[in-house]
């Protein structure tokens, strides 16, 4: 392993002016080699994998979220919750079997011969769990009559059969293992035929992508429910490859929802057309303009657009022709001003108009009000490279005094009052601008300093969180299934993984079964479970921060 790169101590007071310029000076070229030393390592573990080698191991990442969790903060706290200890593995305890369903009783008689004058003592029960798993066959004769005018009269099939030759039940298990087990189609294949079902690979295929409509439509209206009845949302995005290029995957949610698309890109233009929850129009409004004008647009386009204030344009087609008509014809114009007619479009429909977006400070999500993860944040400090023991202690104190802000940050969103506000104001900016030993840590202190407005919106918004963890939760089955499936090849296929795994996700985060709403949707069982935008409106309107 290479030695570390120490840089010397130097007296303060032997400290020139030129001596200083070459201490940040050195301490710039150390960082660069370092960032090339961790490049190199990136491709040997590259070059490892492709010749079958073991890859090198992977380190967790920030607990800052955890170590603020408990009275005394620090790298080895291990509690979790608001103040709370983590409640030992078994501690409340429940009877096993008191809420099983016995469906057969087998009485077991002594295996040696009861003597005469024994007394029964009833019975000792044992509950044993187990799982039938077999074929079943159905044929459905259907009649056929012929009236006395020659008219033929048939039998119908059962409407949840959707004239298919596969149930809705073997349907229900090919949906759950693929999307919620993560089963190959592959994999199912085998597995059904060694189980005895006769069924190929294109049939498979057919029964995870075909007839889908009703679950597709239940996906976008969860967006719509989700925006319009929360207070905030968290974001982030992943890779997601598709007909063999890279492409993107935005997930936009909170407690009581989580939603997928898979996009070519991820522009702040594609995010704010998701964020039009399915509406397709481009929207010029006062806020549009003003949007148009923050970022710079020059005056000419911008005064050639306000000649149509107001307007509402129904299709991207439409919006193209309109500034082509305008001459708006430069790479830049063309994205601020659409960028602007989205967002119209955003507020227009009433989706957004108080709604908190919290990012990992990725540019296109900074619109509306913007918050920022503060385990990003705290990130890159983590992340420096200290080069002597003086960086050292100074990075460890700085990541000290974070802690104990963003502790009292979450204790802020508990209790909120204007007192707590200000001290919090004034302690943010002597943590983020003071001057350190450590010329690298002083410029990305300075840098997060500039964040201010968005770190600290908590102290105006308590009810939204200090991170995007649950994001990055939910994307992580994304990121699952692309190493397990890759890509997709199909837009119906595309389709069907960003639909699927939004409902999953928003299942387990209402505590609905995904095995029971699937059973529910594919017309098994009474169709108990209301439609997921119901539930997640209905969540909402009734939390309280």
């Amino acid at each position: 392993m290479k030695p570390k790169l120490q840089i010397p101590e130097i007296p303060e007071e032997d400290q020139t002016p030129v001596v200083k310029a070459l201490l940040v000076l050195l301490e710039q070229f150390a960082e660069r080699i370092q960032e090339q030393d961790e490049e190199i390592a990136r491709l040997k573990n590259e070059i490892n994998i492709l010749k079958g080698e073991k890859k090198r191991p992977v380190f967790k990442g920030s607990q800052l979220d955890a170590q603020t969790d408990s009275d005394e903060p620090g790298p080895d706290d291990n509690s979790s919750g608001e103040g709370q200890p983590k409640k030992r593995a078994g501690s409340s305890k429940r009877r096993k079997n008191s809420q099983l369903t016995i469906h057969e009783d087998k009485t077991v008689p002594p295996e040696e011969p009861v003597p005469e004058g024994a007394r029964f003592k009833g019975y000792r029960d044992f509950v044993v769990q187990d799982l039938v798993i077999e074929v079943h066959n159905t044929r459905y004769r259907l009649e056929r009559w012929v009236t006395p005018e020659g008219k033929e009269i048939v039998g119908q099939l059962p409407a949840a059969l959707k004239n298919r030759h596969f149930g809705p039940q073997l349907t229900r298990y090919i949906l759950y293992q693929h999307h919620h087990c993560q089963t190959t189609q592959p994999l199912l294949l085998e597995q059904l035929r060694e189980w005895g079902v006769d069924i190929s690979a294109g049939q498979i295929n057919q029964l995870l992508m075909a007839d889908q409509a009703l679950f597709h439509a239940e996906k976008e209206a969860l967006l719509q429910a989700g925006l319009s009845a929360s207070d905030y949302v968290t974001v982030d995005d992943s890779g997601a490859r598709h007909q063999g290029k890279n492409g993107y995957v935005t997930q936009i949610g909170n407690e009581f929802f989580a939603w997928f698309s898979s996009t070519d890109t991820k522009s702040r233009v594609n995010f704010l057309a998701l964020l039009r929850a399915g509406h397709q129009d481009y929207v010029l409004t006062e806020a549009a303009l003003c949007y148009m004008q923050q970022q710079k647009l020059p005056a000419a386009p911008l005064a050639a657009l306000r000649q149509h204030v107001g307007q509402r344009i129904a299709s991207r087609g439409d919006w193209e022709e309109l500034l082509a008509s305008l001459s708006i014809t430069r790479t830049r114009h063309l994205r601020i001003a659409t960028e602007g007619a989205l967002l119209g479009s955003v507020l227009d429909h009433g989706l957004c108009d108080d709604l908190v977006i919290v990012s990992d400070d990725a540019g296109q999500f900074n619109v509306l009000q913007h918050a920022l993860c503060w385990v990003h944040a705290e990130r890159l400090i983590h992340k420096l490279i200290p080069l002597n023991d003086l960086h050292r202690e100074d990075v460890a104190r700085v990541r000290g005094q974070v802690w104990d802000l963003y502790r009292d940050l979450k204790a802020y969103k508990r209790q909120p009052d204007e007192a707590t506000r200000a001290t919090l104001t004034r302690r943010f900016d002597a943590v983020f601008t003071q001057r350190t030993r450590f010329a690298t840590l002083d410029r990305t202190l300075k840098g997060i300093h500039r964040n201010k407005a968005e770190l600290l919106r908590v102290l105006d918004r308590p009810e939204i969180p200090l991170h995007t963890n649950g994001s990055e939760t939910d994307i992580r089955d994304y990121v699952k299934k692309r190493k397990v499936s890759g890509g997709t090849r199909s837009e119906e296929g595309r389709r069907c993984r960003d639909t699927f795994i939004s409902l999953k996700k928003t299942c387990r985060k209402l505590g609905i079964s995904f095995w029971q709403y699937l059973a529910d949707r594919l017309d098994i069982g009474d169709q108990s479970i209301a439609p997921l935008p119901d539930i997640v409106r209905e969540r909402a309107a009734a939390t309280t921060y």
